[in-house]
């Protein structure tokens, strides 16, 4: 009697890297909402009173800048985790890992110093509430980022090195805040 060949593997479902992806788009349509927001209340406020800022607020440009060249090496280090991990390599993979949440909490840091150095209340008005409403959502994002990397360095340095899609979803996941960051920063910092 001749036997039937087995059936093949059913393929994987990437629900994971599906879910992150639609987080992303989602993280990526709010922070444009109330960046175009931000951009049409600035349109009004020049039309209308000539200025957009308040009266003695200075955006400091150090900070903001060195948040968008850190996401750089974010990138490079999210990628990194993932050419470890395809290959096996838990050191790199936990090495790459923990510098990309290392310098995603310095993303944090330099936002919590701009609110700091700006001192701006938060109920002056339009421009402070679509202010930190902006830069308040992009930092949490940030926060997701940072935990979201110490959960897939605990779970593939806890032993589950055949689940890739975690380290990938990661990669995917910093790429879209670069994204949505360097359009922060171009609307809100360098715009003004």
């Amino acid at each position: 009697m001749i036997a039937l060949p087995s059936a093949p593997a059913p393929a994987p479902r990437r629900q994971l890297l599906v879910g992150v992806g639609l987080a992303c788009a989602a993280a990526a349509a709010a922070t444009g909402g109330l960046l175009a927001l931000f951009l049409q209340f600035r349109e009004r406020a020049m039309a209308a009173e000539g200025a957009w800022l308040p009266d003695g607020i200075k955006v400091p440009m150090v900070p903001a800048n060195v948040m968008l060249i850190a996401l750089l090496p974010i990138c490079v280090f999210a990628q990194w985790a993932v050419y470890a991990a395809v290959r096996g390599d838990k050191a790199h993979t936990g090495t790459a890992l923990g510098l990309t949440g290392m310098l995603g909490l310095a993303v944090i840091n330099a936002q919590a110093m701009i609110w700091k150095v700006m001192a701006v209340p938060a109920a002056q008005g339009s421009y402070s509430v679509l202010f930190y409403a902006t830069t308040g959502l992009v930092t949490l994002l940030a926060i997701i980022g940072v935990v979201f990397s110490v959960v897939t360095a605990l779970r593939f340095l806890g032993g589950r090195t055949a689940e890739r899609e975690v380290v990938v979803a990661h990669a995917l996941y910093w790429y879209a805040f670069s994204f949505v960051f360097a359009m922060l920063w171009f609307v809100v910092y360098v715009t003004k």
